[in-house]
């Protein structure tokens, strides 16, 4: 068990709804100079989840599950910042309104730009939802620090689901699992902001034999992922010998710098963070959500 300052943070409750999708009014042009008309962010989808391959969908920046927030037309003002903010990767999420009021789903994620929240919900849940229900978040998890490692930022996590993340404690270091290393290079839209407690930043996944020989191209919605030499104590920044942890929020892009989303969870700008790899690294195999949900009878 990891010692931790659960004690002392504050739940919130923030409420959002669907966020509707956005339609591009003509084609966009990917990194090699070719058209593209794709769907792209929002709504509720239907079959992609946390857990599935986050490369091959006929998608750009695709979100799993449903993608909330609270103001379309302001999103960037402080509700919907504040709607983002304590939104926390694990907290409980509950539907409001409509049909499918009183279902259960978990944060598992928010993309900046959009300044949207994913939620995962079951299948049944998912087919009666509507785009203005009511959807009313715990928020839990900004502010949580490691009592034996201070150097270490904490963002965007709820205590419960750091508890179950197999991390471990070996000496002066902290072993973290994930399903791959990101080297610093790959590291591109939203590198330099300072938002850590809100959005992602993307892996740059223009040149394909590179993010191969990494297996980056085998990533999947949900997993836990290094980000090497990335300091996100401060800003979104190269520092070597830091190590920031992430999840991959959202799906691969076609725009030159941009890839699969990752939000920040924990990050140091000392040495102190050994990823180690492992495949299960992935909250929808941890939590049992997403592509990995028990059949509800």
């Amino acid at each position: 068990m990891l010692r931790t300052n659960e004690d002392r943070l504050v739940m919130m409750s923030v409420q959002g709804k669907v966020a509707n999708p956005g339609g591009p009014r003509s084609h966009n042009i990917d990194a090699e100079g070719r058209p593209f008309l794709l769907p792209g962010t929002g709504g509720i989808v239907y079959n992609v989840k946390v857990g599935d391959p986050a490369f091959g969908w006929e998608a750009d920046h695709l979100e799993p599950g449903v993608s909330t927030l609270l103001d379309e037309k302001n999103r960037f003002d402080r509700p919907n910042a504040g709607y983002v903010f304590y939104a926390c990767v694990g907290n409980e999420a509950v539907i409001r309104s409509g049909d499918a009021k009183g279902a259960k789903g978990v944060v598992t994620g928010h993309h900046g730009g959009a300044e949207h929240v994913m939620i995962d919900f079951p299948d049944p849940v998912l087919e009666k939802l509507n785009l203005d229900d009511k959807i009313l978040i715990k928020g839990y998890g900004q502010g949580l620090r490691l009592l034996d490692f201070p150097e270490i930022a904490i963002y965007n996590l709820d205590p419960g689901l750091l508890q179950k993340m197999g991390i471990k404690k070996k000496a002066k270091k902290l072993l973290v699992p994930v399903t791959a290393r990101i080297p610093a290079q790959l590291m591109g839209s939203g590198t330099g902001s300072t938002a850590m407690g809100a959005g992602d930043y993307d892996i740059m996944t223009t040149d394909k034999k590179f993010i191969k020989k990494y297996g980056i191209d085998n990533l999947r919605f949900g997993d836990f992922v290094a980000l090497m030499d990335h300091d996100n104590l401060y800003g979104r920044s190269f520092r070597k010998g830091a190590v920031t942890i992430g999840i991959v929020i959202h799906g691969d892009c076609r725009y030159a710098g941009h890839g699969p989303g990752v939000t920040t969870l924990l990050s140091a700008s000392q040495p102190i963070i050994e990823p180690v790899i492992d495949r299960n690294a992935n909250i929808a195999r941890i939590l049992r959500i997403g592509r990995f949900r028990r059949r509800q009878r």
